[in-house]
């Protein structure tokens, strides 16, 4: 067979797989023509390979480390693709270009920062909750020293109180 053949569909897959790098916008079609060019790079090897008539066949041992360079290739960015949609719910490139985290909040919780129209949102200290509990039902937090236990009572402040294991 004439080298011309397996070259001009080599260049073909080649150029697909430009082509999707370029202009496509889903990052697992990006990924798809990326394997496409490895392919043509791999059946280039295989045909020159061949038609060479190398005798230790480095062509085709180098197709074999271009297929698992692939494999870990797919593996990668699948993981890759997989994070970014559990973070950012999407997979489109153009709502990944920038490198920090999405925004959650809307709302007056949104301060403007000033210089470029960035916004930011409020961080807020965390506050203590006040929880009433009723006066029969206490919670029990053991304390640092002896094994003694604090309850809490719904009105006037706690009163430590001493129970046993496996007591109710």
């Amino acid at each position: 067979m004439h080298i011309v053949y397996p070259a001009v569909v080599s260049a073909l897959l080649f150029s697909i797989g430009v082509y999707g790098v370029l202009a496509r916008r889903n990052t697992i079609l990006v990924l798809m023509s990326v394997e496409l060019m490895l392919n043509a790079v791999s059946l280039n090897l295989v045909a020159f390979d061949v038609w060479l008539a190398d005798r230790l066949h480095s062509g085709q041992v180098l197709t074999l480390f271009v297929i698992v360079i692939a494999a870990a290739e797919v593996g990668l960015g699948l993981a890759i693709v997989l994070a970014l949609y559990r973070n950012r719910r999407t997979v489109d490139l153009d709502h990944l270009r920038a490198l920090a985290e999405p925004a959650t909040a809307t709302g007056p919780e949104q301060e403007d920062l000033g210089a470029g129209g960035l916004t930011g949102t409020a961080r807020e200290s965390p506050q203590p909750v006040n929880v009433a509990v009723p006066q029969g039902a206490a919670e029990e937090r053991r304390t640092a020293g002896g094994g003694e236990a604090q309850a809490e009572g719904g009105g006037g402040g706690g009163q430590a109180v001493r129970r046993e294991r496996g007591t109710p």
